[in-house]
Formats: C-alpha cells, structure tokens, sequence
C-alpha cells in the first residue's frame, strides 16, 4: 500500500504498508465488525498492526471473522502479552500453540509485566515462538510501582531481540500509568534516553497511549518512530501529529526542517 500522498505542503515523507519503521500498532479492546470496517475505511493506511488487547482474544464471539477481516486489509493480529502470561502461569503452552495456528495468528506477544517468568525461560520462550511466529517482546512491569533499573531494560531488550523477537514493546499500559510513565503520567526521560542510546531505533515500539506522549515521542525521534497502544479512533490525530498537522508538532514537524526519509 503506498504511503501518504502529500499534495501542496511538504510534509514529512511516511512509507507504504507494509513499513519497517513509522509504525502504528493499535490496541482492539473489543471492536465489532462494522467498527474495524471503518476504522480501516477512514485510516487503514496507517495501521500496521492491532493487538487484541489482554485476553480479549480468548472470549470474542466469531473471532474468526475478525481475524478474516484484519487479514482482509493486510495487517497482522496479535493477541495482548496478558494473555501468553495466563497461558505461562496455567502451564498450557502447547494449546495455546495450537490455539494460535488454529486461528491463523502469524504473531504472538510474549510479556512478563504482571507475573515473574525466569530470564533464561522467557528467552527461551521467544526462541521457541520464534520458529512459527513473528514474536513481539514487551520489557517492563505493569506494576506502577515497579522501578526496574535502566541498564536493565537495555539488557533485557537487546536479549530478546537476540533471542528472535521482530520488535521489542516498552512497556507502558493502556493508561501510559507504568513502565516507561510514572504514575502521574510523565515519561520516563532518562529511561527513555538510556534505552535510545542503547537498543536500535526500528526495533523498538514505545506503548504511547495519550496525545501528550505521541507528541513527546514524535518530536523527540521525528516522524517515523514506532508507537504502540493507539486506540482505533486515535489512529488519524497520531497521523497528524507525525505529519505536523496538528498544534503539538506543527513547529518541530513542519515548519522545523525535518528531512524527509521514507524507511
């Protein structure tokens, strides 16, 4: 799919589906049918993929059809990290395996930000997942007051990736209330800076639920930084955001001479 036609502004460059930076990955806590029509109807060009937030997935009627019709409009499903920690902790990996092919899922996430999986176990896990699947790993506890050291994170991720994952989430929540946030919602900065400096930039997807943090991420790391957690009908302001075409980033995005680069 080819990316976003600019017709008389200049704006920055933004590749086609399927993209390898720039990504958009949005969060279905339960989207109907209609809804995912028009949700792609009015901004399918810039959703890379969706995940099925925590265990929705596991209790959506005619979970088939939704699948169908995500495959329809060539995007990838997953399901949410919570539910690989259900499968962990009730010892059911072999069925969900089966679950996944069953349904036709090419992704699956694997995250320990609400129980404790051993290090080694967990990137064994990835590898193992790796084999069958595209694997998205997510770093970072659910637990607001969980304050894992930055070094760590860094460690953590460039683990996972060697371990087989495609793209490696920082944790942040629905709510942006954990992880790479505070409680109170501000960003983790110096986090955030450690992990740039260390993890490479088109491997990471920052969990960047609200407009604030969209803006932070996108004047910070330009156009085409990756960001996870949108809901569905955010899906066309973070476009404008990376675009420049909103007031948050109209002066860095726009009018501040970032060069245009597809990637």
């Amino acid at each position: 799919m080819p990316g976003f036609e600019d017709g008389f502004l200049g704006v920055p460059a933004r590749p086609g589906k399927p993209r390898s930076s720039g990504l958009t990955h949005v969060i279905d806590k339960g989207l109907n049918l209609r809804e995912i029509e028009g949700l792609f109807d009015t901004a399918g060009a810039f959703v890379d993929i969706v995940k099925l937030g925590w265990g929705t997935g596991y209790v959506t009627n005619n979970l088939e059809k939704k699948i169908a019709l995500y495959r329809h409009f060539e995007t990838p499903v997953v399901c949410g990290g919570t539910f690989f920690e259900a499968v962990y902790a009730r010892d059911k990996i072999d069925e969900f395996k089966g679950w996944l092919t069953e349904h036709r899922f090419s992704h699956v996430e694997i995250s320990d930000g609400t129980i404790e999986i051993p290090r080694e176990r967990k990137l064994e896990l990835i590898a193992e997942f790796a084999g069958d699947f595209t694997v998205l790993s997510e770093v970072g506890s659910k637990d607001a007051e969980v304050n894992i050291a930055p070094y760590l994170w860094v460690q953590w991720m460039q683990e996972e990736l060697d371990a087989g994952a495609w793209r490696v989430i920082a944790e942040g929540r629905e709510g942006g209330t954990a992880g790479i946030y505070r409680p109170s919602g501000e960003l983790r900065t110096g986090l955030v800076d450690e992990i740039e400096h260390s993890v490479p930039f088109e491997s990471l997807i920052w969990e960047a639920p609200t407009k604030e943090s969209q803006a932070w991420f996108i004047k910070h790391f330009g156009t085409n930084v990756n960001l996870g957690n949108i809901p569905p009908d955010e899906v066309i302001a973070l476009e404008t955001l990376r675009l420049g075409l909103r007031g948050d980033t109209l002066k860095e995005v726009l009018l501040g001479g970032e060069p245009a680069a597809a990637g």
